[in-house]
């Protein structure tokens, strides 16, 4: 028999978290064997900290007193910048225990974000998945696939930065650099962000429909504070033509994990494109992140499928796939219905 029940990180037992932890863990096992995993102590820090633009809600699924499996979702917190956006949407995550799959329990945890969709008014929820039962899953209750995510590693131990050193020499008069390592002072950051927005307009999301990605200080005081509490700094190596961004590259570390660094948008301004910027300002971030961490083996990036730019760029500096993320979408009423038609079964 399986219950499902509401998880709330900050009313949970101690026996609740342990089943909850061990859930995690067991999950990570099964998609990344040997992965490194926040302790638990990080991990249920972090699912009790206040989120100034987003909130969340999980429940789980019981098997007896073992947990099955879970399903999460995220949405705009009510209040904030731009909320009537981002209203209609919402994200959903989660996933079912090996030994709990095709009994029922997927489609068990889909009920309470159904109810949360009515109650709230969301229109459509976007759900991502890498295995291939997640993929059935998904195609099974009606969600449609609209966009793919590719997530791409580099040795950073085979690279070679004399190879990629003329790229950042290459840079085309008038053009200055800014390079930040640790935190922006953040009244520079605040000048940054409606341009790192207008860039990001521009990178493929397939056909999804999800409102316009806004790059947002509140969002930044949360993650300094994490870089605060855990060690870590934000990376960021701007080309600028007067006040103007032309190319960015911007880049994470996490000091709990020192074996890598995540590189994040990188981007060029319309008018400059053509003449090398993303090359340039990737090389500049290689060399930053060797100068400042020379004990990280891999940089890790998510490109989408559809940026062929971006992709062939890598492949030139050494990155390899290691992981295939799809966006799947579906709409309230579609979800409901095949509830429906799952319990009338």
């Amino acid at each position: 028999m399986i219950a499902i029940r509401a998880f709330d990180p900050h009313a949970a037992s101690a026996a609740e978290w342990s089943a909850y932890q061990h859930l995690r863990r067991a999950r990570a096992e099964e998609d990344d064997p040997g992965e490194t995993l926040p302790s638990d102590a990080d991990f249920k820090n972090e699912l009790r900290r206040h989120r100034p633009l987003f909130e969340s809600r999980r429940f789980v699924a019981m098997a007896g007193d073992a947990v099955a499996g879970m399903i999460g979702f995220g949405f705009r917190r009510q209040g904030t910048a731009d909320y009537a956006d981002y209203a209609p949407y919402c994200d959903a995550w989660g996933g079912v225990l090996r030994p709990w799959r095709r009994q029922g329990v997927g489609s068990a945890l889909l009920r309470p974000l159904a109810d949360f969709m009515t109650e709230r008014g969301k229109a459509r929820v976007t759900i991502d998945a890498r295995g291939p039962e997640a993929h059935a899953f998904l195609t099974a209750v009606g969600a449609e696939a609209r966009h793919v995510m590719l997530r791409n590693r580099l040795d950073l131990g085979g690279l070679d930065l004399a190879a990629v050193a003329g790229w950042e020499a290459a840079v085309p008069a008038g053009l200055a650099w800014e390079i930040h390592a640790g935190q922006v002072p953040m009244g520079r950051l605040e000048a940054l962000l409606p341009q790192f927005t207008r860039l990001f307009a521009d990178v493929p999301l397939g056909s999804l429909d999800v409102p316009a990605l806004r790059y947002e200080l509140p969002a930044y005081r949360a993650w300094y504070g994490e870089l605060d509490r855990h060690g870590g700094e934000h990376l960021l190596v701007l080309l600028l033509a007067g006040d103007q961004v032309a190319a960015l590259c911007e880049g994470a570390f996490d000091a709990r994990y020192p074996d890598r660094v995540h590189q994040l948008l990188t981007a060029v301004a319309r008018h400059w494109r053509g003449q090398g910027l993303a090359r340039a300002v990737k090389a500049a971030m290689l060399r930053l992140v060797r100068q400042r961490h020379p004990a990280a083996t891999r940089m890790f990036t998510m490109n989408a499928e559809g940026n062929a730019p971006i992709l062939a760029l890598n492949r030139r500096l050494g990155f390899v796939q290691d992981r295939r993320n799809a966006s799947y979408q579906i709409e309230r009423e579609a979800l409901a219905g095949w509830l429906a038609g799952r319990l009338a079964g």
